[in-house]
């Protein structure tokens, strides 16, 4: 199907993801299901970008493997200049740790810690305590609007507050992106425009910012909509409003405290034969042998294995 509207970009950015002839086929047994059928996708850093498509569409997959939850069957996924799709777990995890900021429809906070220690987990996870990130997760807590609900837990919560807890649990790692399943899905309307200016105001100061949904009213905020139908590309829509920096209020995101020894990210090209615009690359991932940790933190309640089922977007294999 061709898409009738003019794709202008309002201003060019570095590519920051490269998606080539990506497949995604899960072996039932006796069946096959695909659910990517050989996508192509550039997206730029800076961007805002909605992910659309009927169920069964493969939105839910393709957001799975952004995420370094799940790999392709064939095809490339370069998240910087890396291959993601030839990553061992290791890799992976490290990816996602340091790299991806997550949020879920359903919040996936542990009930069992306080506001500021379900911030902190993605950093407890890099074995970084929260003696030394506190102040991070108060600030981020703060930016969020629940600077005076710290030591509440989520049961203690509403609905929109433990999404706001979500939100600055996203920021921590200061990520090269942000990815989204169904922000507002559990959320009334009045609690979900809060949510999603939000967004737009992480969008403003920079972040990339991917966001699967079903509402229209969500899409319409993201500078480009991609339409999945049936595991392929079916419109690749640019709406031509990007929310810019000077028209929304930046949020004033703390600083990541100085780690030593941690690498900068720089930009290089990609592929001078195929794109001549730039790529941020990333840091060298630690090996199957782990990453130094710091002093002993207390243990949580369930283990990086058990979570990192608990947290994965899919809902439905095909979806």
């Amino acid at each position: 199907m061709t898409d009738p509207t003019p794709k202008t970009k309002a201003y060019k950015r570095n590519l920051i993801i490269r998606i080539e002839s990506l497949t995604k086929i899960y072996d039932l047994g006796e069946v096959k299901v695909p659910a990517l059928n050989g996508v192509d996708i550039d997206i730029e850093e800076g961007s805002y970008v909605a992910i659309m498509g009927p169920s069964g569409s493969g939105k839910s997959t393709m957001l799975n493997i952004l995420g370094c939850l799940d790999r392709p069957t064939s095809g490339q996924y370069f998240l910087g200049e890396q291959d993601v799709s030839l990553m061992s777990d290791n890799e992976l995890s490290a990816v996602r740790g340091q790299r991806i900021g997550f949020i879920f429809q359903s919040y996936n906070l542990i009930p069992q810690l306080d506001v500021v220690e379900n911030i902190h987990v993605p950093l407890f996870y890099q074995g970084k305590q929260l003696a030394t990130h506190r102040s991070r997760c108060e600030e981020l807590a703060e930016l969020v609007g629940l600077g005076d609900r710290l030591d509440h837990r989520p049961l203690q919560l509403s609905g929109g507050q433990q999404q706001r807890v979500a939100v600055a649990r996203s920021l921590v790692n200061d990520p090269l992106m942000v990815l989204a399943d169904e922000p507002t899905g559990n959320l009334d309307t009045k609690t979900g425009q809060e949510i999603l200016e939000l967004l737009d105001k992480l969008h403003a100061d920079g972040k990339t910012i991917i966001v699967v949904t079903h509402g229209q009213d969500v899409a319409n905020r993201a500078e480009r909509v991609i339409h999945l139908k049936d595991g392929i590309v079916d419109r690749d829509v640019y709406n031509g409003k990007p929310i810019m920096a000077e028209l929304v209020k930046k949020p004033d995101l703390p600083p990541l405290p100085v780690e030593t020894g941690e690498p900068g990210i720089s930009s290089t090209p990609i592929d001078e034969a195929k794109d001549h615009r730039e790529a941020p690359s990333l840091p060298p991932l630690p090996g199957d042998s782990g990453t130094p940790q710091d002093e002993e933190s207390p243990p949580l309640p369930d283990t990086p294995d058990k979570l990192r089922i608990k947290l994965k977007f899919g809902r439905d294999k095909k979806d």
